[in-house]
């Protein structure tokens, strides 16, 4: 089946090249371009794209803003993925928020960009990896969680065991062999893990995992200890068999 994409940019050279990076797939097709948000929030309506893939920083208005405005559509089907060149924690912050199924740097090359289109498409999510941990961490230490949705305490272990690895960005199929278990079977823990918690999507059970330290930043193990100094005489002592 090949995935429609809508490219919103107000670079035209970019657009354009973008454009041809999608259409030199076989199962990518970009079906539009705009150059605002405004345009891009319009498209969108009119086309039903699989995904959007919007700037950041656009004039009328901005990716973030026109990403709140089409998942906030209760008909909406569309996945957005944001592309920007400043890597800033707010943007981050607010594209988790909104629900975006991506969030890129455009210093990625090509073919993780395609693949994320791919990822996205299927209803998974991908953040740029010089971001994820980054963000995550600081937000999970310096930013105080909101109130824990009713029905945590309902997950079973084996819903736990899943929801930590969908943390960690595993795939469904990453997750199956690590646990043991089906494709399917992960889909449907997955499924029951947003019910009870109240997450919109994966994205969101992403940030609720980090922001409520479900899943801590990685520990930098101390240094070796120094060894007490040897002396020229120790040494000596030593190669002579003295005590």
């Amino acid at each position: 089946m090949t995935v429609r994409v809508l490219v919103a940019d107000d670079h035209a050279m970019f657009r354009s090249g973008l454009r041809g990076v999608l259409d030199s797939q076989p199962d990518l097709e970009c079906v539009a371009e705009a150059s605002d948000g405004r345009s891009a929030v319009s498209e969108v309506r009119r086309l039903r794209p699989d995904v959007a893939i919007l700037d950041i920083r656009m004039p009328l208005l901005d990716g973030l803003r026109a990403t709140e405005t089409i998942l906030a559509d209760p008909d909406n089907t569309t996945r957005v993925i944001l592309l920007t060149t400043y890597d800033q924690d707010a943007y981050v912050h607010r594209a988790l928020r909104a629900g975006a199924s991506g969030f890129l740097l455009k210093s990625l090359p090509p073919e993780e960009l395609i693949a994320a289109v791919r990822v996205a498409a299927r209803g998974d999510a991908l953040i740029d990896p010089s971001v994820t941990r980054r963000l995550l961490n600081r937000l999970a230490e310096g930013v105080a969680p909101p109130v824990v949705p009713a029905g945590l305490e309902h997950l079973t272990s084996r819903e736990r065991d899943v929801l930590l690895l969908v943390a960690e960005a595993y795939t469904n199929a990453e997750i199956a062999d690590r646990l043991g278990i089906g494709d399917e079977t992960v889909k449907t823990h997955v499924s029951r893990i947003l019910t009870k918690l109240d997450l919109r999507d994966r994205v969101q059970a992403v940030a609720y995992a980090h922001l409520h330290g479900l899943v801590k930043p990685p520990s930098t193990p101390p240094a070796p200890s120094p060894g007490p100094a040897r002396t020229t005489r120790d040494r000596r002592r030593r190669r002579s068999g003295e005590p």
